[in-house]
């Protein structure tokens, strides 16, 4: 029965070890290493796509903050044509 079970336990941590070699083995082959890289690219891509998501959204979380500060969002007020400086009234004057 001992035997037995040292016997499983061997064959158990063979099957586990060839299993992590082969694995290894593979991201060795050209394959594996570009699929590495394509991976890794793909991630830094998402990352910087994130990124630029979070800057347009605080740049325009600022930009509402300024206008907002600054009174540029607020409306014009009725202004005649003849009223604006620099202007001279229909009448030629």
């Amino acid at each position: 029965m001992r035997r037995l079970f040292w016997l499983a336990m061997g064959v158990t941590i063979g099957v586990l070890v060839v299993r992590k070699l082969s694995a290894a083995a593979e991201k060795i082959t050209p394959a594996g290493i570009g699929g590495s890289i394509a991976e890794g690219l793909r991630d830094l891509a998402d990352a910087i796509g994130d990124f630029g998501a979070d800057v347009r959204a605080a740049m325009a979380e600022r930009e509402d903050e300024l206008r907002a500060g600054t009174g540029l969002d607020a409306p014009l007020p009725e202004v005649d044509q003849a009223q604006l400086p620099g202007r001279h009234s229909a009448t030629g004057r």
